[in-house]
Protein backbone atom coordinates (compact mmCIF):
# COMPACT_ATOMS: atom_id res chain seq x y z
CA UNK A 1 0.00 0.00 0.00
CA UNK A 2 2.06 3.43 -1.17
CA UNK A 3 2.79 5.45 1.94
CA UNK A 4 0.72 8.82 2.08
CA UNK A 5 2.98 11.52 1.89
CA UNK A 6 3.30 13.86 5.23
CA UNK A 7 2.96 17.34 5.18
CA UNK A 8 6.85 18.30 5.76
CA UNK A 9 6.97 16.56 2.11
CA UNK A 10 4.22 18.07 0.63
CA UNK A 11 5.71 21.60 1.69
CA UNK A 12 8.86 20.76 0.52
CA UNK A 13 7.31 19.75 -3.09
CA UNK A 14 5.34 23.19 -3.27
CA UNK A 15 8.33 24.99 -2.55
CA UNK A 16 10.28 23.05 -5.32
CA UNK A 17 7.96 23.75 -7.83
CA UNK A 18 7.63 26.84 -6.95
CA UNK A 19 11.18 27.24 -7.34
CA UNK A 20 11.31 25.78 -10.74
CA UNK A 21 9.15 28.09 -12.35
CA UNK A 22 10.74 31.44 -11.26
CA UNK A 23 11.51 33.50 -14.53
CA UNK A 24 14.00 36.73 -14.62
CA UNK A 25 14.40 38.64 -17.67
CA UNK A 26 17.50 38.06 -19.95
CA UNK A 27 18.24 35.69 -18.58
CA UNK A 28 18.04 31.75 -17.08
CA UNK A 29 17.76 30.63 -13.87
CA UNK A 30 19.41 27.42 -12.60
CA UNK A 31 17.19 25.33 -10.44
CA UNK A 32 16.53 21.90 -9.94
CA UNK A 33 14.12 20.08 -11.89
CA UNK A 34 12.13 18.00 -9.56
CA UNK A 35 11.66 14.60 -11.55
CA UNK A 36 15.08 14.15 -13.16
CA UNK A 37 17.69 16.07 -10.33
CA UNK A 38 19.31 18.28 -13.54
CA UNK A 39 20.09 21.75 -13.76
CA UNK A 40 18.41 24.26 -16.08
CA UNK A 41 20.87 25.71 -18.98
CA UNK A 42 21.98 29.00 -17.32
CA UNK A 43 23.57 31.25 -20.53
CA UNK A 44 23.09 34.86 -20.91
CA UNK A 45 23.76 36.19 -24.08
CA UNK A 46 25.05 35.28 -27.80
CA UNK A 47 27.18 32.10 -27.84
CA UNK A 48 28.54 29.53 -30.35
CA UNK A 49 29.62 26.20 -29.82
CA UNK A 50 32.06 24.25 -31.30
CA UNK A 51 31.55 20.51 -30.41
CA UNK A 52 34.48 18.74 -30.45
CA UNK A 53 37.27 20.49 -31.12
CA UNK A 54 40.61 17.93 -32.79
CA UNK A 55 43.83 18.78 -32.41
CA UNK A 56 46.76 16.79 -33.64
CA UNK A 57 48.82 17.80 -30.76
CA UNK A 58 46.27 16.03 -27.98
CA UNK A 59 44.47 12.54 -27.79
CA UNK A 60 41.34 14.13 -26.51
CA UNK A 61 38.41 16.16 -28.34
CA UNK A 62 36.94 19.15 -26.39
CA UNK A 63 34.20 21.43 -26.86
CA UNK A 64 34.75 25.05 -27.10
CA UNK A 65 32.05 27.42 -26.28
CA UNK A 66 32.23 30.97 -27.91
CA UNK A 67 30.68 34.37 -25.79
CA UNK A 68 29.90 37.02 -27.91
CA UNK A 69 29.65 40.73 -26.38
CA UNK A 70 26.42 42.85 -26.85
CA UNK A 71 25.89 43.65 -30.36
CA UNK A 72 28.71 41.77 -32.45
CA UNK A 73 26.44 40.80 -34.92
CA UNK A 74 24.73 44.25 -35.39
CA UNK A 75 28.39 45.70 -35.55
CA UNK A 76 30.20 43.92 -38.23
CA UNK A 77 33.65 46.27 -38.58
CA UNK A 78 34.30 46.02 -35.03
CA UNK A 79 37.25 43.78 -33.74
CA UNK A 80 36.92 42.56 -30.35
CA UNK A 81 39.55 41.43 -27.45
CA UNK A 82 39.58 37.94 -26.54
CA UNK A 83 39.82 36.10 -22.91
CA UNK A 84 40.54 32.26 -23.43
CA UNK A 85 39.43 30.72 -20.27
CA UNK A 86 40.41 26.87 -19.75
CA UNK A 87 37.45 24.58 -17.57
CA UNK A 88 34.60 25.64 -19.98
CA UNK A 89 32.16 23.66 -18.22
CA UNK A 90 32.08 25.72 -14.89
CA UNK A 91 32.15 28.72 -16.58
CA UNK A 92 28.50 30.09 -18.31
CA UNK A 93 26.15 27.04 -17.76
CA UNK A 94 25.31 25.45 -14.47
CA UNK A 95 23.79 22.46 -16.27
CA UNK A 96 27.21 21.77 -17.64
CA UNK A 97 29.74 22.27 -14.44
CA UNK A 98 31.55 19.93 -12.80
CA UNK A 99 28.90 20.90 -9.48
CA UNK A 100 25.71 20.69 -10.77
CA UNK A 101 24.48 24.29 -10.73
CA UNK A 102 27.80 26.00 -9.34
CA UNK A 103 29.11 28.37 -12.35
CA UNK A 104 31.16 31.13 -12.26
CA UNK A 105 28.78 33.53 -13.82
CA UNK A 106 31.21 34.97 -16.42
CA UNK A 107 28.29 35.34 -19.28
CA UNK A 108 26.12 37.53 -17.01
CA UNK A 109 29.38 39.33 -15.24
CA UNK A 110 31.07 40.31 -18.72
CA UNK A 111 27.22 41.50 -20.08
CA UNK A 112 26.57 43.57 -17.52
CA UNK A 113 30.04 45.16 -17.11
CA UNK A 114 30.00 45.44 -20.82
CA UNK A 115 26.62 47.37 -20.97
CA UNK A 116 26.66 49.14 -18.00
CA UNK A 117 30.20 50.95 -20.06
CA UNK A 118 32.90 49.72 -16.88
CA UNK A 119 34.99 47.28 -19.07
CA UNK A 120 35.51 46.83 -23.03
CA UNK A 121 33.36 44.83 -24.86
CA UNK A 122 35.22 41.74 -25.72
CA UNK A 123 34.85 37.74 -26.62
CA UNK A 124 35.41 35.17 -24.53
CA UNK A 125 36.34 31.55 -25.02
CA UNK A 126 35.14 28.89 -22.92
CA UNK A 127 37.83 25.56 -23.09
CA UNK A 128 36.51 22.36 -22.06
CA UNK A 129 38.60 20.21 -20.01
CA UNK A 130 39.21 16.89 -21.39
CA UNK A 131 37.85 14.99 -17.92
CA UNK A 132 40.58 12.45 -17.17
CA UNK A 133 43.22 14.47 -19.20
CA UNK A 134 42.73 17.40 -17.18
CA UNK A 135 45.54 16.84 -14.67
CA UNK A 136 47.59 15.59 -17.59
CA UNK A 137 46.99 19.16 -19.87
CA UNK A 138 46.99 21.45 -17.22
CA UNK A 139 50.19 20.66 -15.35
CA UNK A 140 54.12 21.69 -17.18
CA UNK A 141 55.98 18.90 -15.90
CA UNK A 142 55.48 15.57 -13.97
CA UNK A 143 55.74 15.07 -10.15
CA UNK A 144 57.07 12.26 -8.65
CA UNK A 145 54.85 10.25 -9.17
CA UNK A 146 54.73 10.39 -12.45
CA UNK A 147 51.30 12.23 -13.17
CA UNK A 148 51.23 15.31 -15.57
CA UNK A 149 53.57 17.05 -17.56
CA UNK A 150 51.32 17.59 -20.84
CA UNK A 151 51.15 21.49 -20.83
CA UNK A 152 53.51 21.78 -23.50
CA UNK A 153 51.17 20.05 -25.96
CA UNK A 154 47.91 21.66 -24.98
CA UNK A 155 49.38 25.07 -25.42
CA UNK A 156 50.48 23.69 -29.11
CA UNK A 157 47.30 23.45 -29.41
CA UNK A 158 46.11 26.70 -27.97
CA UNK A 159 48.68 28.65 -29.83
CA UNK A 160 48.80 27.11 -33.25
CA UNK A 161 45.58 25.75 -33.46
CA UNK A 162 42.80 27.40 -31.38
CA UNK A 163 43.69 30.58 -31.97
CA UNK A 164 44.32 31.08 -35.50
CA UNK A 165 40.77 29.53 -35.64
CA UNK A 166 38.95 31.61 -33.45
CA UNK A 167 40.81 34.46 -35.19
CA UNK A 168 39.23 33.56 -38.68
CA UNK A 169 36.03 32.79 -37.03
CA UNK A 170 35.68 35.91 -35.51
CA UNK A 171 36.32 39.54 -35.00
CA UNK A 172 39.24 39.33 -32.74
CA UNK A 173 41.93 42.13 -32.29
CA UNK A 174 45.18 39.35 -32.84
CA UNK A 175 47.93 40.93 -30.51
CA UNK A 176 48.96 39.62 -27.14
CA UNK A 177 47.61 43.19 -25.73
CA UNK A 178 44.44 42.61 -26.97
CA UNK A 179 44.52 38.22 -25.93
CA UNK A 180 43.97 36.86 -22.42
CA UNK A 181 44.52 34.01 -21.14
CA UNK A 182 43.23 32.28 -17.56
CA UNK A 183 41.95 29.75 -15.31
CA UNK A 184 41.35 28.42 -11.66
CA UNK A 185 43.34 26.03 -9.38
CA UNK A 186 45.63 23.96 -11.99
CA UNK A 187 43.94 25.95 -15.02
CA UNK A 188 45.41 28.90 -13.03
CA UNK A 189 48.89 27.22 -12.87
CA UNK A 190 48.77 26.57 -16.91
CA UNK A 191 47.91 29.79 -17.30
CA UNK A 192 51.06 31.18 -16.05
CA UNK A 193 52.70 28.65 -17.20
CA UNK A 194 51.87 29.30 -21.27
CA UNK A 195 51.77 32.60 -20.58
CA UNK A 196 55.58 32.56 -19.50
CA UNK A 197 56.28 30.55 -22.72
CA UNK A 198 54.18 32.53 -25.08
CA UNK A 199 54.74 36.24 -24.08
CA UNK A 200 53.96 37.32 -27.66
CA UNK A 201 50.27 35.55 -28.01
CA UNK A 202 49.02 35.82 -24.26
CA UNK A 203 49.39 39.65 -23.06
CA UNK A 204 46.72 39.44 -20.00
CA UNK A 205 46.91 36.55 -18.03
CA UNK A 206 44.01 35.76 -15.25
CA UNK A 207 45.84 33.31 -12.29
CA UNK A 208 42.87 32.31 -9.97
CA UNK A 209 43.30 30.52 -7.12
CA UNK A 210 46.86 29.03 -8.59
CA UNK A 211 47.83 25.56 -7.95
CA UNK A 212 51.12 26.90 -7.25
CA UNK A 213 52.05 23.30 -4.69
CA UNK A 214 52.13 21.20 -8.09
CA UNK A 215 55.48 19.63 -8.40
CA UNK A 216 57.55 21.26 -5.34
CA UNK A 217 56.30 24.32 -6.85
CA UNK A 218 57.99 24.54 -9.78
CA UNK A 219 56.08 26.86 -11.46
CA UNK A 220 57.54 29.72 -8.51
CA UNK A 221 61.59 28.86 -10.50
CA UNK A 222 60.33 29.00 -13.82
CA UNK A 223 59.00 32.56 -12.57
CA UNK A 224 62.15 33.36 -11.14
CA UNK A 225 63.77 32.06 -14.26
CA UNK A 226 62.04 34.34 -17.19
CA UNK A 227 63.40 37.09 -18.61
CA UNK A 228 62.56 40.13 -16.49
CA UNK A 229 58.86 41.80 -17.13
CA UNK A 230 57.36 40.69 -20.55
CA UNK A 231 55.05 43.27 -20.25
CA UNK A 232 52.39 41.02 -19.32
CA UNK A 233 49.43 42.64 -17.06
CA UNK A 234 48.47 39.87 -14.55
CA UNK A 235 45.68 39.35 -11.98
CA UNK A 236 47.02 36.90 -9.54
CA UNK A 237 44.22 36.09 -6.42
CA UNK A 238 43.80 33.51 -3.66
CA UNK A 239 41.14 33.00 -0.68
CA UNK A 240 42.01 32.74 2.54
CA UNK A 241 40.31 30.04 3.31
CA UNK A 242 41.92 27.31 0.34
CA UNK A 243 44.54 26.02 2.69
CA UNK A 244 47.74 27.48 4.00
CA UNK A 245 49.87 25.63 1.28
CA UNK A 246 47.33 27.55 -1.36
CA UNK A 247 47.14 30.99 0.53
CA UNK A 248 51.60 30.65 0.36
CA UNK A 249 52.00 29.47 -2.68
CA UNK A 250 49.99 32.38 -4.36
CA UNK A 251 52.19 34.61 -1.77
CA UNK A 252 55.54 33.07 -3.36
CA UNK A 253 54.02 33.44 -6.82
CA UNK A 254 53.40 37.53 -5.81
CA UNK A 255 56.96 38.10 -4.77
CA UNK A 256 58.67 35.92 -7.72
CA UNK A 257 56.44 38.14 -9.90
CA UNK A 258 57.57 41.41 -8.29
CA UNK A 259 61.25 40.94 -8.30
CA UNK A 260 60.71 40.14 -12.08
CA UNK A 261 59.90 43.58 -12.39
CA UNK A 262 56.12 43.79 -11.64
CA UNK A 263 54.40 46.66 -10.05
CA UNK A 264 51.64 45.68 -7.55
CA UNK A 265 48.41 47.61 -8.82
CA UNK A 266 50.22 48.51 -11.90
CA UNK A 267 50.51 45.37 -14.35
CA UNK A 268 50.01 43.36 -11.75
CA UNK A 269 47.06 43.01 -9.18
CA UNK A 270 47.10 40.70 -6.35
CA UNK A 271 44.22 39.47 -4.09
CA UNK A 272 43.04 37.73 -1.43
CA UNK A 273 39.60 37.22 -0.75
CA UNK A 274 38.67 36.91 2.72
CA UNK A 275 36.70 33.74 3.98
CA UNK A 276 36.98 32.91 0.29
CA UNK A 277 37.01 28.94 -0.68
CA UNK A 278 38.51 27.08 -3.91
CA UNK A 279 35.55 26.22 -5.40
CA UNK A 280 33.39 28.13 -8.30
CA UNK A 281 31.08 30.07 -6.12
CA UNK A 282 33.91 31.97 -4.67
CA UNK A 283 35.65 32.46 -8.25
CA UNK A 284 32.48 33.43 -9.90
CA UNK A 285 32.53 36.38 -6.68
CA UNK A 286 35.72 37.78 -8.67
CA UNK A 287 35.34 37.71 -12.29
CA UNK A 288 34.06 41.06 -12.31
CA UNK A 289 37.20 42.82 -10.65
CA UNK A 290 39.28 40.63 -12.89
CA UNK A 291 37.90 41.73 -16.11
CA UNK A 292 37.71 45.19 -14.85
CA UNK A 293 41.56 45.17 -14.26
CA UNK A 294 42.69 43.52 -17.25
CA UNK A 295 40.18 44.78 -19.72
CA UNK A 296 39.53 47.85 -18.42
CA UNK A 297 37.13 50.93 -20.85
Amino acid sequence: MPTRPSSLNLLFQVLIMGLVNLTFPNTLVETADAQTNSVVPSRTGLFRSHPRFHSKFLSADRDVLVYLPPNYDKNPKVRYPVLYLHDGQNLFDGSTSYIPGAEWRVDETAQSLITSGKIQPLIIVGIYNAGEKRVAEYTPTQDEKGRGGEADAYGKMLVSELKPFIDREYRTKKDAANTGLGGSSLGGLVSLYLGIKYPAVFGKLAIVSPSVWWDNNIIVQQTLAMPTNMKTKIWLDIGTEEGRQMLSGARLLRDALTSKGWKLNTDLAYFEAVGAQHNEKSWAARVSPLLTFLFPK
